[in-house]
Order: structure tokens, then sequence, then C-alpha cells
């Protein structure tokens, strides 16, 4: 299939049309384009924030619109790729973490909206994942380092872990979840972000004493 960019609504609308068209129908589509933007609210550019929400939030309405028609007629299913970034903040990513909060509430209200006509939606929230949008960061020896010493089990996820998330959504184990927003981030939200009480604790050998 030719590739397209994503903001094209046109080109989108085309695409999952033709994609439909050419294999008799829509078992499930995935909204899994994204891009990030570093930058607070009074920093950012209007035009670069209008390009992230075009990407991470407007392609993956127009999407949906597009692929209802045919998903009707296959009572089938949408998954969204959101993240945690749409679940919590990022310092300093004032506009991605806006428009992965907003396919979150998406994926909601589509799921209340559309579930009478057995179209189930769903999204995953990814943690850290190998990917082009994060390597260039993750790959600074600190930066992995703090990784390791965040995400409980201990590394970056990678993308083949996000897309068997993706695959139980689409699948028909998934048959009765609808409306969720599955969180993929090895333990790293797990936690409430403050410092380790466990390992300041145990530095000080205050342990035997404050567990008592």
């Amino acid at each position: 299939m030719r590739g397209f960019d994503v903001t094209d609504t046109p080109a989108l609308i085309g695409w999952i049309d033709e994609t439909a068209a050419r294999f008799g129908g829509l078992d499930v589509l995935v909204n899994n384009a994204g891009i990030g933007a570093f930058g607070h609210v009074d920093e950012i550019s209007p035009e670069l924030r209008r390009h992230v929400m075009a990407v991470d939030l407007d392609a993956v309405f127009f999407g949906c619109r597009a692929a209802l028609p045919h998903l009707r007629k296959t009572r089938s299913c949408i998954v969204n790729t959101a993240s945690i970034s749409g679940l919590y903040a990022d310092p300093g990513l004032a506009a991605y973490n806006a428009a992965k909060a907003g396919v979150i509430n998406l994926t909601r209200v589509m799921a209340a909206d559309h579930g009478p006509e057995g179209i189930r939606v769903n999204c995953i929230c990814p943690g850290p994942v190998a990917t082009p949008l994060l390597t260039p960061i993750a790959g600074e020896p600190a930066v992995a380092a703090e990784y390791a010493r965040l995400v409980p089990l201990g590394r970056i996820g990678e993308p083949e872990e996000m897309a068997s998330a993706i695959a139980f959504l689409a699948s028909d184990d998934a048959r009765y979840v609808s409306g969720a927003a599955i969180v993929v981030d090895g333990g790293l939200t797990a936690q409430t972000g403050q410092p380790s009480f466990d390992r300041i604790v145990r530095d000080r050998h205050w342990e035997k004493e404050m567990i008592r």
C-alpha cells in the first residue's frame, strides 16, 4: 500500500476507502502516527503546535471518521495509540501532552457513541519505546541510565511489545473491552514519582528499625 501524510485528510480518507475495497472490508483501524515537540505554552510556535495537533489528534479523529462506515458493516474495532503523556504531565511537552490526552478521551467518547453499533474503540498508552521519536534522546547514556532507574522492568520498551498490546485489543480475546486506555510502560506509572523511600531508607540502614 502507498504511503501518505496523515495530515492530508483527503489522502487519509482515500487510503482507508482503498484498503477496504482491496480487502473486501475493514476489520480494524489502528491509528499510530505521532510526533513530539518541545516547548512550554508560551514558547512553542503556533505553527508547530498546530502541526503536533494535526498529526497526533486530528489525524486520529478523521481516520476514525473515515473508517466508521466500513466498521459498521464488520462490527469491528479501532485501536488508537495514545501515551502515558496523555495521562500525566511531562515538563516541556505541552502540545504533545495535550494532543495525547485528546486521543484518550476521543477513544472513550467513541466507545460510548459507537458501542451500540457493535464497534469497540480502545487505546494503548505506551511509556518509553525504542522508536525514532525517542531514540535520539534515550540513546544518551545518562538518559538511558535514568530510564533504567525509573522503570521497574529496568529498560525502555520495544515496538513489538506495543504491537502485542494492539493485537490483543484488536482480537476476539478483547471482545468485551471497549473505552479502555491500556498502559504499556514497564510499570513506570505504577509509581507516584516521589523520591524512592525504599532506596533512601536502605541506603541509610534504617530499614530494620522502621519495619518492626
